[in-house]
């Protein structure tokens, strides 16, 4: 692939406000960026003007399906039509989540999804369950959540097939501990989340590996000033990434904005985006219950908790910077560095030899073109 010029009003990465600048780009990768104009070798070169921000493309490591597809039920062509609409609004690298099922539907998700891994369609799989709590199951149907067994742990291991990128546990329940510290020997990142656990729990099951709180507030006890449980250890405990679903809905903006100040540096934006993403509303299922969603807010069908969400990190990351202050770099951290590094997922930055991925943000920082391994989608 010949080499392509990028001349850019504003980048912007974790570690640099370039400015006005430039990108090369050569088989998807990039090949050297700067300030200002191109230097001569590449000057002769017919570079593209690119209007607004670039900024990294961003990471979603929590994202359950769109266009009426759900991943843990999808066969190979409905995950890759999901995780392009996510791709074409920003996110271009995706962490496919399945919710809790039985032990045969969680091996089929798996067998569908991991070739889509090897092709790069998507960046891992996520279990969120079956080893949650009952008391804190949000949509997931109490009648499929387990303890973590070893024998269904090992199962899954071998099932995914290297695939398995993160798994959602309740630290509290019996042998979750020792299931943390497996599925990290296996290079798995282990998450807390739809926990009922104390903070001494929480803290208890990073001692022995786990590095994420999954989505934040949501699915754990409420914090409070004597016991304040999982959210608690994830403001205060510099080991843990913190999700955060930013939908005005999910949380509201003080609560946000704690979290966002109490883990500075930690914190991941996820979408937890369900199947009616780009769709439409109406009835669907997930992780076993029935849910309805209007005016694009998905809740259980008898009203009793929120059933995902039907935004992208995109939609965040605006809100982060609008509703927030928030400077750029700071969004780039919490779009993609952050859970790039907790994942293990190399050249998210837009460095010298990392992948071409990377967003257009307008003036008001909402996404308006995304480039894809050196390809506009």
């Amino acid at each position: 692939m010949s080499t392509q010029v990028l001349r850019v009003d504003r980048l912007v990465t974790a570690d640099a406000d370039v400015g006005p600048g430039w990108l090369a780009l050569r088989d998807g990768h990039v090949l050297d960026r700067g300030a200002g104009a191109p230097p001569t070798d590449l000057a002769a070169l017919p570079p593209e003007h690119v209007a607004g921000t670039v900024v990294p493309g961003f990471v979603d490591q929590h994202v359950h399906g769109a266009l009426g597809v759900d991943f843990g039920t999808a066969d190979a062509d409905g995950a890759r039509r999901a995780a392009a609409h996510h791709h074409r609004a920003g996110s271009t690298r995706l962490v496919a989540s399945v919710a809790t099922a039985s032990a045969a539907s969680l091996t089929r998700a798996l067998g569908v999804l991991a070739p889509l891994v090897d092709e790069g369609v998507l960046d891992g799989v996520h279990l969120e369950g079956p080893w949650l709590s009952e008391a804190r199951r949000g949509a997931h149907d109490p009648g499929l959540l387990r303890g973590p067994e070893p024998a269904e742990v090992e199962s899954l291991l071998e099932a995914a097939a290297g695939a398995l990128r993160v798994v959602t546990l309740a630290p509290e329940l019996p042998g979750a501990v020792d299931a943390v510290r497996r599925l990290v020997a296996a290079g798995v990142v282990v998450a807390l989340g739809h926990s009922d656990c104390t903070a001494e729990q929480a803290h208890a099951a990073a001692d022995a590996g786990a590095t994420v709180v999954t989505h934040v507030y949501n699915g754990m006890r409420p914090l409070h000033h004597r016991e304040p449980g999982l959210a608690g250890a994830a403001l205060t405990d510099d080991r843990l990434a913190v999700e955060l679903i930013l939908d005005g809905q999910h949380v509201s903006r003080d609560a946000a904005e704690i979290a966002r100040r109490a883990s500075s540096g930690r914190l991941v934006l996820v979408s937890d985006a369900m199947a009616a993403t780009g769709w439409s509303d109406g009835r669907y299922e997930i992780a076993g219950s029935q849910v309805v969603v209007a005016d694009g807010v998905a809740m259980l069908a008898d009203g009793s908790s929120l059933a995902g969400s039907t935004g992208t990190v995109g939609a965040g990351v605006a809100r982060l910077l609008g509703e927030h202050d928030v400077g750029l770099q700071e969004a780039v951290r919490a779009s993609s560095a952050t859970a790039a590094a907790t994942l293990g997922l190399a050249g998210a930055g837009l460095a010298p030899g990392d992948r071409a991925d990377l967003v257009v943000l307008d003036e008001a920082g909402v996404v308006d073109r995304v480039m894809r391994q050196g390809r506009w989608v």
